[in-house]
């Protein structure tokens, strides 16, 4: 067996969908100089090829095939990650609703989860990684240095998804949203595979009315307790 501690760091940030944990993630990897993983981009990439392709959410053996296979990459792109599906963006596609829905539903299956877990950890590079996502800590990234299990309430969440949909024209409501957020961590909490929880050594950040730079914050400094980096050297 290798020794990990000679590998680039890695820091995860997991929690529940509309916790911060991307945002979070973006600002820490600009911070740090560090790689990005945003995880669940993953799942919604095979999501959003399953449903072009017309297949069935519930057949596990299609879904893993389509997942061993997809063609993506990732490209930074104005300070933001663009998501390229067999060459085209589908940054924006990923994000859909009905995509998102159908993300928590593939990424409840063993076989995927199987399928893109090598894909996730060859992420791992120099000077260091962080990991956005619902298992980094417990199951991709084990051994990583520090965990953060990042949450908010649903009704926070509810809203902070209400809003980003206004911004972009689209009329939601929030009832429907709170529901939709709160099967969705059902569906996560409960599936037999990895399912939502902090890691044992992961340090628990509640975002509820708290400011996105207040939590970066305190990310930061638990980052220079645990190995020592603040910023790029």
């Amino acid at each position: 067996m290798s020794d990990t501690s000679e590998l680039p760091p890695v820091i995860t940030i997991d929690g529940p969908s509309g916790s911060g944990k991307g945002t979070i993630a973006r600002l820490l990897a600009d911070r740090l100089n560090f790689a990005l993983l945003d995880s669940g981009a993953l799942y919604r990439l095979t999501a959003l090829a399953a449903l072009e392709q017309g297949a069935d959410l519930t057949d596990e053996a299609t879904l893993t095939e389509i997942a061993a296979n997809l063609d993506i990459r990732f490209e930074l792109r104005d300070g933001e990650v663009a998501a390229l599906l067999a060459g085209r963006d589908v940054s924006h596609d990923i994000r859909m609703e009905r995509v998102s829905m159908a993300a928590s539903k593939v990424a409840a299956m063993p076989g995927v989860r199987a399928a893109l877990l090598q894909r996730q950890r060859d992420f791992r590079q120099a000077p260091g990684l962080v990991a956005d996502g619902r298992d980094m800590g417990t199951t991709v990234f084990p051994d990583a240095p520090v965990k953060v299990f990042l949450t908010a309430s649903a009704e926070e969440r509810a809203r902070r998804r209400e809003a980003q949909l206004r911004e972009k024209g689209v009329s939601v409501s929030l009832r429907d949203l709170l529901e939709d957020i709160r099967a969705r961590d059902a569906r996560d909490m409960n599936r037999e595979t990895s399912p939502l929880a902090p890691a044992k050594d992961a340090v628990e950040l509640d975002s509820t009315g708290v400011a996105i730079d207040s939590v970066l914050q305190t990310v930061l400094q638990l980052v220079r307790e645990r190995i020592g980096i603040s910023r790029p050297g």
